[in-house]
């Protein structure tokens, strides 16, 4: 089988993928991720999924490459990982009442093959939050690496009110459903 690899350093992206029970390596991709000057962060989200890929699969002409990257969209402007309390704390407050899209954009890609890829898009809506809640939230799962301060597959859960999704893996950050389906057209066994 021809060999498969992930181009991410993303124990997230890594631990899903692992679901699928294939044999893969993992790659650091070498891509800017500056947003050009108007770009939407569904596009920007799809650019750097492409771009991940393509710099992996360079390297290695022999390997079928996956590319990932999510880009969460409050009031139309793309959000990052908070990277520390306060500024988690402040994005929870920010979103409180409100709905924050996430762009996932996915491509499989091999070295002289025409791109596979999808765009996920997941839509949150958290509840109304106190200060109190979203300190303890904060403080009991420390969501300093995550776009929009929480985890949804731990306790971040509690912080919505519903999630709007086609595929619950997205939300972490890569759409299980979406990756099984290219990867099936790349050529790998999946059931």
């Amino acid at each position: 089988m021809t060999p498969l690899i992930l181009a991410s350093t993303s124990r997230y992206r890594r631990e899903l993928l692992g679901r699928l029970g294939l044999a893969f390596e993992v790659a650091r991709p070498e891509t800017d991720e500056t947003p050009q000057p108007g770009e939407a962060p569904s596009a920007l989200a799809w650019r750097l999924a492409e771009a991940k890929a393509a710099a992996v699969a360079a390297q290695r002409p022999d390997a079928w490459v996956i590319g990932s990257d999510q880009v969460a969209e409050f009031d139309g402007l793309p959000i990052g990982k908070p990277g520390g309390r306060e500024a988690a704390i402040a994005q929870l407050g920010a979103m409180s009442g409100r709905e924050v899209r996430f762009c996932t954009g996915l491509c499989v890609l091999r070295d002289g093959e025409a791109a596979l890829s999808e765009l996920d898009v997941t839509v949150v809506r958290f509840r109304e939050l106190g200060a109190a809640e979203i300190e303890r939230y904060v403080d009991a799962e420390q969501p300093f690496d995550c776009a929009g301060s929480f985890k949804s597959e731990g306790l971040g859960i509690a912080l919505f009110e519903a999630i709007e999704s086609r595929d619950p893996t997205a939300l972490i950050g890569l759409p299980l459903i979406a990756t099984a389906r290219l990867l099936r057209r790349a050529g790998y066994a999946l059931p």
